[in-house]
Formats: C-alpha cells, sequence, structure tokens
C-alpha cells in the first residue's frame, strides 16, 4: 500500500527556509511518526500536487494528502495541528475559528512572499539520518 493511504504526507518546498522550520517542527512534534514528508521538487511530491490541482512549478499552498484527500492552505495546517494533539489541537481550533478567506487570504500572502520574508536555500533539505525514514524522496 502507498504512503499516501497508510500515511498523511505533508508536501512542503524543499528550498524555502520557512517551510523546512515547519518541518522541523513536525518532526519535533509528530513523536508517532504518523506524517510522510514529501518535497516538492521530488519525484511523490509533484505527483501528488498535480493530482490535487496545484502547480509545482508556482505552488503558493500548502498540501497534505490524508486517505487520499487534498487538503490545502489554512485548512491543511489546522488538520496537521489538530492530529498533533495536545496545545496543537487546540492550536488548530483556534486557526478554524478565524473565517476561512481572511486567514487563507493572509496565507497566500506569505506563501507568494516566502522567499523574500525567509530566504531561500541553494538546494532542497536534506534529511538527517535517523529522519530519513519519514521522508518520501
Amino acid at each position: 500500500m502507498s504512503a499516501e493511504l497508510d500515511h498523511p504526507v505533508i508536501v512542503f518546498d524543499g528550498v524555502c527556509v520557512l517551510c523546512s522550520r515547519w518541518v522541523d517542527f513536525i518532526l519535533r512534534h509528530d513523536r508517532a511518526g504518523r506524517f510522510r514528508l514529501a518535497s516538492m521538487q521530488g519525484v511523490h511530491g509533484r505527483s501528488l500536487l498535480v493530482a490535487h490541482g496545484l502547480s509545482p512549478d508556482d505552488p503558493v499552498s500548502f498540501l497534505l494528502v490524508d486517505q487520499g484527500k487534498g487538503y490545502s492552505d489554512t485548512d491543511a495546517i489546522a488538520r496537521v495541528l489538530g492530529q498533533l494533539g495536545g496545545r496543537w489541537r487546540l492550536a488548530g481550533r483556534v486557526l478554524r475559528a478565524i473565517p476561512r478567506p481572511l486567514r487563507d487570504r493572509v496565507y497566500r500572502w506569505v506563501a507568494r512572499h516566502r522567499y523574500r520574508l525567509f530566504g531561500r536555500r541553494e538546494q532542497c533539505r536534506v534529511p538527517e539520518a535517523a529522519q530519513a525514514w519519514r521522508f518520501m524522496d
């Protein structure tokens, strides 16, 4: 069975510094190892973006694929936080309390300007050996 069906998959921008910090957050707080990670620059991440109607060449959305269904933008973030449990579940609920058009507008503005605001790496993030099993590419 594929990883997309066995585990939720988070597709992230492997050269974005902000996105790499989000990956660090997931690795630190997902102690159960439920999420898998796929860089949008890799084969799996690119194919998941295309399969869920997002451009792999100009992504301005965060993608979570859970049980074959794609979630994007702040809905995806809220779902991830909810699955982390504890105080993060509460943070996900608070995020969902904000009207979606407003929270997604802010999210998309940050996403469009992420390289200018947070920086860009020359190459994709390389996982540490102890965490490599979490990455799909």
